[in-house]
């Protein structure tokens, strides 16, 4: 029995592509592996706080040497990663804003990627403490930006993504594009019938 973090951060509702289609996964899931379990959370409706002065020395000061302040200022860290940790799948909706990730996501990311708790400092260099565990990103843009294309050069959404997690020790990764969407009805479709047949594929391969 596996347990998935359903994570997304686009701010729209209904009408957010991602948000559909990272649904549409966990309903098929969940309908096929009914005892797995998950646990969402909308970054989108309710943003984390970005990290400060205070987050910043409670990191770096060991637990029993907190003050009062600074226990409270790495609390919901704490809780976002303990959350994060206890997950075997991750499956996270992400639209694309000016070539990257929103706002709310790289808040997120800020306070999960901490030194002693999602990855160490040793002798050979760093290593990630989020080990043997598989993520799926879905993504939503207005072009397309695969290999190949004019405009590769300028995604930095998904290397950025592949670089975070990787760094916390999550290889496993991956990305089903819903692209072109304003590209015309035509061309929107074709992208999302796509998408929904990648994940198709990965709920009955994953």
């Amino acid at each position: 029995m596996a347990h998935i973090l359903h994570l997304d951060s686009s701010p729209r509702g209904d009408r957010s592509i991602s948000r559909t289609l990272t649904k549409e996964f966990i309903t098929d899931w969940k309908a096929t592996y009914p005892k797995d379990t998950v646990t969402y959370r909308d970054l989108g409706h309710y943003p984390v706080p970005a990290v400060d002065e205070p987050w910043i020395a409670a990191s770096f000061t060991p637990a029993e040497s907190r003050t009062t302040e600074l226990a409270v200022a790495i609390k919901t860290s704490d809780e976002l990663i303990d959350e994060f940790l206890a997950a075997d799948h991750y499956v996270f909706g992400v639209p694309m804003f000016n070539f990257s990730i929103p706002s709310t996501l790289k808040a997120y990311i800020d306070q999960i990627l901490r030194v002693n708790r999602t990855f160490v400092v040793n002798n050979d260099g760093y290593e990630g403490l989020a080990k043997d565990k598989k993520m799926l990103i879905i993504t939503a843009r207005g072009g397309t930006f695969q290999n190949g294309t004019p405009f590769a050069q300028y995604d930095f959404q998904e290397p950025y993504l592949r670089t975070a997690f990787s760094f916390i020790g999550i290889t496993d990764i991956t990305f089903i594009h819903a692209d072109n969407l304003a590209a015309g009805d035509e061309v929107r479709q074709q992208s999302l019938t796509a998408a929904r047949a990648a994940i198709e594929k990965v709920v009955a391969t994953w």
